[in-house]
């Protein structure tokens, strides 16, 4: 073999590339193994990569918040995957609120994320890449719970304990302590956003 055995590295290479696209879609990455005639790789290094992100889209700031927000902020995202999802408004405030605390950056211990606390699994299903993307996470969820309550044939609790427990679950007729109060949390605050107009 002549010249040292880079499978490694370009295997290294790849998979840094793999979480690029995965963690931000729209960027494109630089080919890092073009290489100019001096050995210089073109734009290859990490340093020259992040600062063409950052002065191009400051990595698209809306995909990256993290931490509080409110009905207020989101608003024009709630309304239309309400009426895009024929789902109410109310709803999809009650679900936000029980699920995360409008906290953008939440994460369960078992692993749910963002507004809605979707699931990795999930998320992917309903095709959000980017779970803490408000936007992102609020469609997927919206999608979500108005697919459950099709399935259960407009029985908002029963989508709900599938919303939290798992259809399977609820199929069953095996639905959690846990989800019962959820149900119960999520519907209370539906029924006070209700009443409020």
């Amino acid at each position: 073999m002549i010249g040292p055995d880079l499978t490694s590295v370009n295997r290294v290479l790849g998979r840094i590339t793999e979480i690029q696209r995965q963690s931000m879609p729209d960027f494109i990455a630089p080919n890092i193994a073009s290489v100019n005639k001096a050995g210089d790789a073109n734009k290859s290094r990490f340093v020259d990569v992040l600062k063409d992100v950052q002065d191009k889209n400051k990595f698209k700031e809306a995909r990256n918040i993290t931490g509080k927000t409110s009905y207020e902020e989101m608003q024009d995202v709630i309304n239309e995957c309400a009426d895009k999802y024929n789902i109410d408004n109310e709803l999809i405030r009650a679900i936000i609120q029980v699920e995360s605390g409008w906290n953008t950056g939440a994460v369960s211990n078992k692993g749910a994320q963002g507004l809605m606390q979707l699931m990795p699994k999930t998320a992917a299903m309903l095709g959000v890449n980017n779970p803490f993307d408000p936007a992102q996470n609020i469609e997927g969820g919206a999608r979500y719970i108005s697919d459950l309550t099709d399935k259960y044939r407009g029985d908002v609790e029963k989508a709900l304990a599938a919303y939290n427990a798992g259809p399977a679950r609820v199929d069953s007729g095996n639905i959690p302590a846990v989800s019962s109060r959820y149900v119960k949390n999520v519907m209370a605050i539906y029924h006070k956003l209700r009443e409020r107009g």
